[in-house]
């Protein structure tokens, strides 16, 4: 039976958890990050991880959510500095730079080699349906950053900057030395459909 712990202990135990999901995700994906493994590099018995989750793709989806929670908190702020200040070119620049920040995590491996997929149907619909509206009230927020936006139809502009986002699975079929200025001037054409009056 696993020991109990002081609200510190089980504090530090679960931030350990996470730091050590997040490392095992870049080093080994979804599949090869086993329970085995994350409670070895934590030092803690094997049942101690089930008083923090039930499962692994528990816990891999809430480093997958607290990144993604960072990234669109920091979007959110930088947001919100040029908020009364918005062009079509700082605009385009803040979504590529969020665009390209994501770039540089272990989320687009997993979304390429279909890991993300599979983790996301080993989850309760409950967990997926909350993740899906917590980013459509993120998106409803920044949406209202922009001028003339409320007389557009958000779900298809958030539709369309996911489908931009998706571009970037197939940044090797699209041209690597392209890839870049492509993906600007794909943002720009949206970023001026939604600016316009």
């Amino acid at each position: 039976m696993p020991k109990s712990y002081s609200s510190q202990e089980k504090e530090y135990i679960l931030k350990r958890l996470k730091e050590e999901a997040y490392l095992c995700l870049n080093l080994y994906g979804v599949k090869k990050t086993t329970v085995d493994e994350l409670v070895k590099r934590v030092n803690i018995p094997k049942g101690t991880f089930y008083l923090f989750y039930d499962s692994k793709e528990l816990l891999l989806f809430d480093v997958i959510n607290d990144l993604h929670d960072e990234i669109q908190k920091h979007f959110l702020k930088e947001a919100n500095l040029i908020k009364g200040k918005i062009t079509s070119q700082n605009l385009t620049s803040l979504l590529f730079k969020i665009y390209k920040k994501v770039d540089d995590t272990f989320l687009l491996k997993i979304m390429t080699n279909g890991e993300l997929e599979l983790l996301m149907r080993k989850l309760p619909n409950e967990i997926v349906e909350k993740h899906l509206s917590d980013d459509y009230a993120m998106m409803e927020k920044f949406m209202e950053l922009i001028p003339h936006v409320k007389e557009k139809n958000m779900q298809y502009f958030s539709g369309a900057m996911r489908g931009i986002f998706l571009t970037m699975l197939h940044k090797r079929e699209i041209g690597e030395e392209v890839f870049d200025g492509s993906l600007k001037l794909m943002i720009n054409g949206l970023v001026i459909q939604l600016m316009e009056e």
